[in-house]
């Protein structure tokens, strides 16, 4: 075969899936690498023989890209794991200085005024819910906004790289990233910032610009589920209208289910309905998703949505964005890690709740993003040429180093927007990124762009190392994150808001 052929059989293998394939549905019309992991890579038989000398064909435009790419979400094991050997760590105390700092410049930036309070140690607090659920005594909750001096906001805006990572941590020592049952005791700082959450929501009316800025540092785990259906506007600001609102919405959802769910074997219906029961099992956790009782509350969850958007109906990627919001509304009933419980257990009203606020947060959300999944995906394709542009602007190393080796942002990045990133970092991490989404204006569309760009921009020692095209498309769809926790997510974001505020407000500085 020639070397071009090798090169388009070895693409078609590893490429993303363009999630435009399947027809639309017209339904109801109503409302790092690095050279030690390299050697692994090939004694294991992982990284291909290198081609001989040659450019790949290139798609030169969107239908072509669809047309030459084939089925890869399903990343295989061996490769994840050779990959995470190579994961490397951020220093914390860095990574706490560095994010510190950025939540300052935003604290500053918003209200001149605004000054975290003293800590305190944490006494028992009662519950802000006023149904019974489960409060646990454990946070996740990264470090809140700090006294810092507004000289060192500017010595951040003028940082021009990520911090140095020292060698990896052992997953062992991570274990309360991952926020498990048997964590350590709260800090005082967590336990703080948890008491200060309580307070604004046990408010008669709670302000939800002062929820947005406190949630932007990241949630603790016990209020996480209500601070997302506030945030994402799914719930009242007013306590006395909640509990009303909520009633209303489930047996709204589930009127849509005993209206409309039949119809998923009707003739019109049952490619898409299809096409969502193939990509359920494909999703992550795995432990989770092949839970039967989950299968079928995601599958309504999907189909209901598509057939109330006929414009965009159905589309790969959508069917990830229903996982974070599922996870953290189990969290209101369980203590231990979604991955290891059987969700069946649950009781039914229960499930019932967890499936309508899944459906209607969900909703919220793409109802910001809906042209990433319109027929050609225009959204998208504003977003990945956006990135290139950008990422041309913040690092012309890394930019002119992908055009040398002409790798296109579509064929990397489209996966980066399709599904929010959720594809190249744990569950656990996707989590805390959407904390600081849902308190970010525009934070799944337009704040997304800046994470990216610095997602990309994180990996550019890798990426320069790389000196072919297999090599690059191997690094970028298998980004070593596998034992990511909340400082790397911290620095992320912070280098993110950092971009945002240089570009933001100027965009000519990345327009061509």
């Amino acid at each position: 075969m020639s070397s071009d052929g090798n090169r388009k059989q070895f693409w078609k293998r590893n490429a993303a899936k363009v999630p435009g394939s399947i027809q639309h549905v017209y339904g109801a019309q109503h409302p790092p690498f690095d050279p030690l992991l390299h050697a692994n890579l090939i004694k294991a038989g992982n990284k291909p023989t290198p081609a001989t000398p040659g450019k790949p064909k290139k798609a030169t435009t969107f239908q072509e890209f669809e047309s030459i790419t084939s089925d890869a979400w399903d990343v295989g094991d061996d490769d994840d794991e050779l990959l995470a050997m190579a994961a490397q760590n951020l220093n914390i105390e860095v990574v706490m200085e560095t994010a510190n700092k950025v939540n300052t410049c935003r604290d500053l930036k918003k209200n001149p005024q605004y000054v975290t309070s003293p800590e305190v140690s944490f006494a028992s607090q009662s519950s802000p819910y006023t149904d019974g659920r489960l409060v646990k005594s454990h946070s996740e909750a990264p470090i809140g906004s700090p006294k810092e001096a507004a000289g060192e906001c500017a010595a951040l805006h003028r940082q021009r790289s990520l911090p140095h990572r020292p060698p990896v941590i052992p997953l062992v020592a991570r274990m309360a990233d991952q926020n498990t049952s048997g964590t350590p005791a709260m800090t005082e700082r967590e336990a703080s910032r948890l008491d200060k959450f309580k307070q604004l929501l046990a408010g008669p009316n709670t302000d939800l610009e002062e929820l947005r800025k406190l949630s932007w540092s990241g949630i603790p785990r016990q209020v996480r589920p209500i601070t997302w259906k506030l945030l994402s506007g799914y719930l009242p600001a007013n306590a006395e209208r909640r509990e009303s609102v909520l009633q209303r919405k489930r047996q709204e959802y589930f009127g849509f289910i005993q209206q409309y769910y039949d119809s998923r074997n009707d003739e019109h219906h049952q490619d898409t309905y299809r096409q969502i029961h193939i990509d359920i099992p494909r999703m992550s956790p795995e432990s989770l998703v092949l839970q039967p009782k989950v299968t079928e509350i995601f599958e309504r969850i999907l189909f209901i949505w598509a057939i109330r958007h006929p414009a965009s109906g159905y589309v790969q990627g959508i069917n990830d964005l229903v996982t974070p919001f599922f996870v953290v509304y189990v969290f209101e009933y369980i203590e231990e890690e979604v991955e290891n419980f059987d969700v069946s257990s649950l009781q039914e009203e229960a499930l019932r709740n967890i499936e309508a606020d899944s459906f209607w947060c969900m909703s919220k959300l793409l109802d910001g993003i809906q042209d990433n999944y319109t027929f050609a995906q225009p959204g998208i394709q504003r977003k990945v040429k956006a990135l290139e542009e950008l990422v041309s602007r913040i690092d012309e190393s890394v930019h002119r180093h992908m055009q040398h080796y002409e790798v296109e942002y579509l064929q990397f990045a489209f996966r980066w927007m399709n599904n929010l990133l959720m594809r190249e970092l744990p569950l656990r991490c996707t989590i805390r990124l959407w904390d600081t989404y849902q308190a970010e204006p525009e934070g799944f569309s337009h704040f997304h762009l800046y994470v990216c760009a610095a997602f990309l921009v994180r990996w550019r020692k890798e990426i320069l190392e790389e000196r072919d095209f297999q090599g690059l498309m191997i690094l970028l769809q298998n980004l070593p994150t596998m034992h990511w926790g909340n400082e790397e997510v911290s620095v992320l974001l912070a280098e993110a808001y950092r971009l945002k505020f240089a570009f933001a407000d100027a965009p000519n500085h990345y327009k061509r």
